[in-house]
């Protein structure tokens, strides 16, 4: 069938919207009509690092939309059915099996096919696809039954196409490890989507939260969300005396969303002894004090796609949506799909909170 595409065809170069071919749905897969998409940091990241060898490629792991047919031995997924995408999981490694699917030993979520086999092609030559088990910067996409989550068909397909990744992220990281108790002290360190996502979870568990990030209409969510407030880094060489001030006390809990090192290292500075740092943000490389932490006693863990069962977080969250109680429209601005390459640079240059792209119906 033919679809169209926003293919990358060098190592960093730009979202290419073509017509493309799309496989059948075969053995457990679910092929999905796109409503809207999300567009993730991760996405962006991994476009400027892509190895050559598997170029071009589809990105895109935040589609949400209808399931338009499925193949065989899928049981759970119907045609007709609104649903979000996620992250792939095998669901019988041990990872898996403890209900920490994003920790699932199989690998699946940059390989594509196990057989090697293409789901997407131009004119008969391989384009690389199943990224995250989904590749959904594209019309239609080939997803699996494991990584298909049902969402209410009345839910904006805007809204429901970030559940899959960022907001999952974001929320399921504070409530489903950090768990802070009732006035904590949080300080969340970058107020991008997911972390803005943080910020929500937190107040919304009765924690006292600081948000830090350098622009001004970031700040301003975190407040309008409940953060008690935030700080400008660009503003002051002291960012932990200046969070630690706010809060009157030093961080029992914090949240980077930046991969930064300065950042880590104003985090371990305000982090109260025995307390917490949660790295949630993807980079290559930080380094810290060992003995700072050390004396502390702090802890220092990464979490991915939020710790969370998608099946479960996914419906939790878009029933939030609905109650009023989750405001993602705030984060939210939504740009056809043809604008792709002008989504991902005001992501980029932080114009855009989430870009999510839409698709004509």
């Amino acid at each position: 069938m033919r679809i169209d595409a926003a293919v990358v065809s060098t190592p960093g170069g730009p979202f290419e919207v073509m017509p493309l071919d799309i496989d059948e749905p075969r053995e457990g897969e679910v092929l999905v009509r796109m409503r809207a998409v999300g567009i993730c940091h991760t996405d962006l990241g991994m476009k400027a690092t892509w190895s050559r060898r598997r170029l071009p490629q589809v990105f895109g792991h935040e589609g949400a939309g209808v399931v338009e047919a499925v193949g065989p031995g899928v049981t759970r997924v119907v045609p007709g059915q609104t649903v979000c995408l996620t992250f792939r999981s095998c669901g019988v490694c041990a990872q898996c099996v403890a209900d920490h699917p994003a920790y699932c030993t199989a690998g699946w979520n940059t390989a594509g096919r196990a057989d090697g086999s293409p789901t997407l092609t131009r004119s008969g030559t391989r384009v690389y696809g199943g990224f995250f088990g989904q590749s959904s910067f594209a019309t239609y996409a080939i997803a699996h039954e494991d990584n298909t989550v049902f969402v209410p068909a009345g839910l904006p397909a805007a809204v429901a196409a970030p559940l899959g990744c960022g907001v999952q992220t974001g929320y399921g990281t504070v409530s489903r490890v950090v768990a802070p108790g009732r006035d904590a002290a949080v300080t969340v360190y970058g107020a991008g989507s997911v972390g803005l996502c943080s910020v929500m979870a937190a107040v919304r568990a009765g924690a006292d939260v600081v948000a830090v990030d350098p622009i001004p209409g970031r700040r301003a969510l975190a407040e309008k969300f409940g953060a008690i407030g935030t700080v400008d880094p660009t503003a002051t060489d002291d960012v932990a005396g200046a969070v630690t001030a706010i809060h009157g006390r030093a961080s029992r809990h914090a949240i980077d969303t930046t991969a930064r090192q300065d950042v880590l290292d104003a985090a371990v500075s305000a982090a109260e002894p025995r307390g917490d740092i949660t790295l949630v943000g993807i980079g290559r490389r930080l380094e810290f004090d060992v003995m700072q932490v050390l004396y502390k006693g702090v802890t220092i863990r990464g979490v991915v796609e939020g710790d969370v069962v998608p099946a479960e977080i996914i419906p939790e969250l878009a029933a939030l949506y609905v109650a009023g109680e989750l405001p993602l429209d705030d984060l939210i601005e939504e740009y056809p799909f043809a604008d792709i390459e002008r989504a991902a640079a005001d992501s980029l240059a932080g114009r855009t909170v989430k870009p999510v792209l839409v698709f004509d119906d």
